[in-house]
């Protein structure tokens, strides 16, 4: 690292030349100067001792102030020196392990076939790096990231082995952590949606002659009510307790809870007792459950089906699942329905849709985001864009959301349309600035799918890392219907924690749901979305424009800001303004329209004098 003490140095060689004449000489003035070379080379040689000295200090130093740990041994493998890392890694100090093989501390988790590959590497090539169990002083075993390097000495023969070594326990807890979150459900311990589709897939590849597999989806009802009522904490507690009865109800089978308030179970059975097996699953599960002081009785909702008979892949039986789930909940709460091959003759025109849905989603080259322009009314200066998804089918054409929406809910194709949703969007707002588009936000929608299974904030977190996008340029819309959606629970704290990222948050589809009054003053809000069916039939409809100007008198007094949508006709454009709306989108402003449209407007005028121009026009609208 240094370089080392030298006689090759031409003051050395001076002093020595200086010292012979001091003997020979016989003039002393001669001699006087013979002296002074001599005193000229030891002073030169002093300075090359302090040197190599400062220059061991610091390299001493160096060793001290680094975290990974350092062991020097001998040809033979003998410890020779450690530094201070070491000791606070392993425990053990200088004097314990001084002339001990360095082998000796690693973990019995190695074999010998494991230990001939190392010598074998590091004879070969001088290096070896790689994964290695050590054992700590006091006998825990830990992982640690070890690279060695072989020192040979000038003739070519092998001296010293310099190894550096890093802990990296912590970083093997978080791969961990992450693998268990990846397959568990964080609040119940119960294996999560991924993890049961591959739970499903191995007993459907283990089924022997004879056996079956009895699967039940479960949906607890109205159990918005009890985090309304008892609170999330302990509407929480009561999902964690009712996954522990079913999964002492269900010893030997699989239970998991798929997000919000649905569980599902597995059993491999040679029994064909399937309805009677429902039967007893619901007057279990029907059992009273005591939760702070309050005797609690629980209604349940239950599709199911059995394998092979309903099919022989996890994700035809998930489908067929839901598929059963949704038709006992169209008969009413409370009720079982295994599925039966007439729910799928009633869906026949639509599965080839859902099929080609799933291959759009697969592939993500069929689907589009359309965006549409939104504008202030008193000078029609732009706003922001809101995302409109299009499925641009290869044989179909253009698919209306009106058709493929309701399909991606009802077969649990709607997380992952909204994860595609949130990436494209984001990758469009993070290409947008690298051109200079102005920085407003591109709004998109959130389903109550998307809410209540729980990957919204993951896939949003995630999006904005990749893609480099603050948050405040990715808008929410949340329709009515989230908010009176049982199974997305207390939805204020979530739109706070996504509102305090810098998300803003709008309701969409304002009036044509059951709307309270009563959440707009407790959700944290920004914008109310106005439907265009209030917007239609303006000015002239006295109801409509009744509606609007009470919605506009509200959001004034809540301090909400209003976006009228639908706007075609400057007849409603008039009407808006002179009753206070301060936003629009619609036809009579902007069409809806792909990215690469918005961006060909906007590139060309990049150069020159254009860009000033074009910044100015996209300011005004």
């Amino acid at each position: 690292m240094w370089p080392p003490f030298s006689l090759n140095r031409p003051l050395t060689w001076v002093g020595l030349a200086g010292l012979t004449l001091s003997v020979w000489l016989p003039d002393l003035a001669l001699r006087g100067v013979a002296f002074t070379l001599v005193g000229l080379g030891l002073a030169d040689a002093w300075r090359q001792v302090r040197r190599q000295h400062q220059y061991s200090r610091l390299g001493q130093e160096a060793l001290a102030l680094t975290e990974d740990g350092v062991i020097i041994t001998d040809a033979a493998n003998r410890i020779l020196a450690v530094n201070p890392a070491f000791t606070r890694i392993t425990g053990f100090s200088f004097d314990e392990v001084r002339g001990r093989n360095a082998t000796s501390l690693a973990a019995p988790r190695h074999d010998s076939a494991f230990f001939a590959r190392y010598w074998q590497t590091l004879q070969a090539t001088g290096r070896w790096e790689g994964e290695m169990w050590n054992r700590r002083k006091h006998g825990d075993e830990y992982p640690e990231w070890l690279r060695v390097r072989a020192v040979t000495d000038d003739s070519g023969r092998l001296s010293h082995h310099v190894c550096l070594f890093t802990d990296i326990s912590m970083h093997k807890a978080r791969e961990r952590d992450l693998r268990r979150i990846g397959f568990e459900d964080p609040l119940t311990g119960l294996p999560n949606r991924r993890r049961l589709h591959d739970l499903m897939g191995s007993r459907l590849r283990h089924l022997r002659a004879g056996e079956s597999l009895d699967i039940a989806l479960i949906d607890i009802d109205g159990f918005k009510q009890v985090n309304d009522s008892l609170g999330v904490e302990q509407g929480d507690r009561l999902l964690a307790r009712f996954g522990q009865r079913l999964a002492h109800q269900m010893a030997g089978g699989v239970v998991g809870r798929l997000g919000g308030d649905e569980f599902m179970v597995i059993r491999t059975t040679t029994f064909d007792d399937h309805d009677k097996w429902v039967a007893g699953l619901q007057a279990h599960l029907a059992e009273p459950f005591e939760l702070q002081g309050h005797s609690l009785r629980l209604g349940l909702t239950i599709g199911s089906c059995r394998a092979p008979e309903d099919g022989r892949e996890s994700g035809t039986l998930f489908q067929r699942l839901e598929s059963a789930l949704y038709t006992a909940k169209r008969h009413g709460r409370n009720h079982c329905q295994r599925f039966r091959p007439a729910l799928d003759i009633q869906e026949s025109p639509q599965l080839g849709m859902v099929n080609d849905l799933r291959h759009a989603l697969a592939t993500g080259s069929q689907l589009e985001l359309h965006y549409q322009a939104q504008h202030r009314l008193d000078d029609g200066g732009l706003v922001g864009w809101e995302a409109l998804l299009r499925w641009r089918h290869p044989r179909d054409g253009m698919i209306s959301p009106a058709d493929f929406i309701p399909l991606a809910e009802r077969h649990g194709l709607m997380a992952s349309l909204g994860n595609w949703v949130i990436d494209e969007a984001l990758a469009c707002r993070s290409r947008w600035r690298r051109l200079g588009v102005p920085e407003l936000p591109v709004w998109i929608n959130v389903s109550a799918l998307q809410m209540f299974q729980g990957e919204l904030e993951s896939a949003l977190s995630a999006g904005l890392a990749r893609h480099g996008v603050p948050a405040s340029l990715l808008g929410l819309e949340i329709t009515e219907s989230v908010l009176l959606d049982e199974r997305a629970g207390d939805i204020a704290p979530r739109l706070e924690a996504l509102r305090a990222l810098g998300h803003p948050v709008a309701i969409d589809d304002f009036g044509t749901g059951y709307s309270s009054l009563g959440y707009l003053k407790q959700l944290p809000l920004d914008k109310l979305k106005l439907d265009r069916t209030f917007v239609r039939a303006l000015p002239g409809d006295r109801a409509d424009a009744a509606i609007v100007t009470a919605v506009l008198a509200m959001a004034r007094g809540l301090d909400l800001e209003v976006i009228a949508e639908g706007v075609e006709t400057e007849a409603q454009r008039d009407f808006l303004l002179a009753a206070g709306c301060e936003l629009v989108q619609g036809f009579l402003y902007a069409r809806p329209e792909p990215a690469a449209a918005i961006e060909a407007r906007w590139h060309p005028l990049r150069s020159g004098d254009g860009g000033a121009a074009l910044a100015a026009a996209e300011a005004n609208g």
